[in-house]
């Protein structure tokens, strides 16, 4: 029997919590360069910017069918939170940042074989109340979740912008940035509601 979510809801206009783990539970992410790169992946296909490969061919862009929300890379798994606007996009987005990445870092360090664990798993967000804690549980992942490097919030506290990262959808959920970081450090006091997002998620990473 599948795992749970591997088999994906393919729905549009649904927001979804994407993640996926290193084959083994093994590291995925070994220094800052690998962090940076698999974010410009990010960035190749949702960036408005146009980005071409060494010969000149256009990457395909994304930003109008699926818009990343939210994400937190730790060094053997990643959390993304998106919307996706048209069916089949989350898939088109996945395969081309699993597949780059993979073939960057077997290179990079000389091995072979899968990277990741197995294919992305996906959870629809089916509740409005899901959707509004699981923002919280991506970026408190890190122990040193203020100032983690390699997660969304900064953008959500200290307005830091990209074009390929839309935080309206979920920032709107809450009245201000101040609001949204007391929303963050009350985790303790809602431990309750984020049961919610533990039990949609297969397995522990």
């Amino acid at each position: 029997m599948p795992g749970r979510n591997i088999l994906k809801e393919d729905v549009a206009e649904s927001y979804y919590h994407i993640y996926a783990r290193g084959v083994n539970k093994q590291k995925i992410f070994l220094d800052d360069a690998d962090f940076s790169y698999f974010l410009s992946l990010l960035k190749r296909y949702l960036s408005h910017e146009n980005t071409k490969t060494s010969r000149g061919v256009e990457f395909l862009k994304l930003f109008d069918n699926i818009q990343l929300l939210a994400y937190c890379l730790m060094s053997n798994h990643f959390h993304l939170l998106v919307f996706q606007v048209n069916e089949k996009t989350m898939t088109r987005l996945m395969r081309g940042v699993m597949s780059a990445y993979s073939m960057y870092f077997n290179r990079k360090y000389r091995r072979t074989g899968h990277v990741f664990e197995s294919s992305y798993r996906a959870s629809r967000i089916s509740s409005e109340q899901y959707l509004i804690h699981i923002s919280r549980y991506i970026h408190l992942n890190p122990k040193n979740w203020r100032n983690y490097r390699y997660s969304s919030l900064s953008s959500y506290l200290d307005g830091v912008s990209r074009d390929w990262l839309v935080i309206d959808r979920i920032r709107d959920l809450h009245t201000s940035s101040d609001q949204y970081l007391a929303f963050l450090q009350d985790y303790e006091t809602q431990r309750d509601a984020l049961e919610i997002i533990k039990h949609e998620i297969a397995d522990r990473l």
